[in-house]
């Protein structure tokens, strides 16, 4: 159901949406009733702030965060633009070389059988290990961000293409061999439809990786960004802060995680779980 339909059901209909769709109320329900119990608890036996925050304050610290202009570097917004620019600079690398490596390793089983071992040992290191090592190589600006960004992203989507191509019913190929069709024909026609799901669901990882690998790099040797905000405010024990910065990150991962949804629904509008919304 698209979100324009499901407003005007609300309008028209409320009673019979939410009670269709009763995680309506509860995720706005739920949400207030923890924040209202935290902040009681946080008041009520007077628990540090330099240990947890009340929300009312991190509400607060939001506020001072955004309300300074734009090129600010004290503000939020600098740092924002900056860790998106990272994540989506990685994520797209990242996503590129992943589906093109991909696609070669699933067509080509020689390469599978001596690539692989190579990049399952480098995914299993801990990319916070590693992270130091592109700060030496690539320095403290924007290129070692990216790299870590794109390093992270890059293995859903090798995983996902490959299952996904490799996964295509012999039927359908020897279908369309039948039909005089080509390799470039059967990789367009069948194969690429057919692993286009797991590659978004790939895709829908890698966003949520490739902010975690921008983060990681601002926390080893950054300058600017989200990541430095919260180790300067770690620094300096304003934890409000920290949860504050913390909220924009999760705000973040949402609208990524969003936006690949949206445009899955409608790139692979003919998949099971879209179906339903075809014509809405």
């Amino acid at each position: 159901m698209s979100s324009r339909k499901l407003l005007r059901d609300m309008i028209r209909n409320p009673k019979a949406t939410f009670r269709e769709r009763p995680e309506l109320i509860l995720i706005p329900l739920v949400f207030f009733s923890v924040v209202s119990v935290w902040e009681f608890l946080v008041r009520h036996y007077h628990i540090p702030l330099y240990f947890l925050p009340a929300p009312s304050l991190i509400l607060e610290a939001l506020y001072r965060g955004f309300a300074v202009p734009f090129t600010n570097i004290g503000g939020y917004w600098m740092h924002i633009l900056y860790t998106m620019y990272e994540c989506l600079g990685g994520f797209f690398f990242g996503s590129i070389i992943g589906i093109l490596l991909g696609t070669v390793i699933a067509r080509f089983e020689l390469v599978e059988k001596t690539l692989m071992p190579y990049i399952v040992g480098f995914q299993t290191l801990p990319k916070v290990a590693i992270a130091p090592l592109f700060i030496i190589w690539f320095g403290l600006g924007l290129t070692s961000k990216l790299v870590l960004s794109a390093m992270l992203t890059f293995f859903p989507l090798l995983v996902n293409s490959i299952v996904g191509f490799k996964s295509t019913e012999a039927d359908k190929i020897d279908l369309m061999r039948s039909l005089a069709a080509n390799e470039w024909q059967i990789f367009y026609l069948v194969k690429l439809p057919n692993a286009l799901p797991f590659i978004f669901a790939g895709l829908e990882m890698g966003a949520v990786y490739s902010l975690i690998g921008a983060i990681v790099g601002e926390f080893i040797g950054g300058e600017v960004g989200l990541g430095v905000m919260i180790m300067q405010m770690n620094l300096v024990m304003d934890i409000a802060g920290v949860f504050a910065t913390l909220i924009i990150l999760s705000v973040i991962g949402i609208c990524l995680h969003i936006a690949i949804q949206a445009i899955e629904k409608r790139v692979v509008f003919w998949a099971p779980k879209h179906i339903e919304t075809i014509g809405v």
